[in-house]
């Protein structure tokens, strides 16, 4: 089957079977392999898109489902002007460590911050707890999503001045 879709800003195509992943459309087709697989299971969220702007697991969800969509991947965070608030927060505050669930939980706080530009460490915690991360202990990610909170809310001021 034939699969349109919009990828990062960019229209994108694939040939595939009707039972490939869209992890698998992503990495093997598209070669996007920032999307991370994971479990298989839906249990990890490493394999964690955007799918017309809502947080998915690509290893729930058919290729061909995507068609006509847009799906955001890690690779497409980082704009012309540098790296999205997120990714500058985990740098910052040290919300990686093996980054193995980095991609899924960028994009998770991604579309947590375009939903709630400021939320709550609770609010952060309940947005992500649908992805494990084995090294971390959480703490320096809820630090990371609330850095990129704070510094895109004052870069949001800034331009309005």
């Amino acid at each position: 089957m034939n699969v349109n879709l919009t990828v990062n800003g960019e229209d994108r195509s694939a040939d595939v079977e009707p039972r490939v992943l869209l992890v698998h459309l992503l990495r093997d087709h598209l070669r996007l392999t920032g999307t991370h697989w994971g479990c298989d299971t839906s249990n990890c969220g490493a394999c964690v898109v955007l799918l017309d702007g809502r947080p998915v697991k690509s290893c729930t969800v058919l290729g061909v489902m995507a068609d006509g969509r847009r799906v955001e991947t890690v690779e497409g965070l980082a704009g012309p002007d540098g790296l999205d608030p997120v990714q500058q927060g985990f740098l910052e505050c040290h919300g990686l460590q093996c980054g193995f669930c980095t991609p899924g939980m960028m994009l998770t706080a991604r579309a947590l911050l375009d939903a709630n530009p400021d939320p709550s460490e609770d609010e952060i915690r309940e947005a992500i707890s649908g992805q494990l991360c084995r090294c971390t202990g959480y703490h320096n990610i809820v630090r990371s999503v609330r850095w990129a909170a704070e510094h895109a809310t004052n870069e949001a001021k800034e331009a309005v001045s």
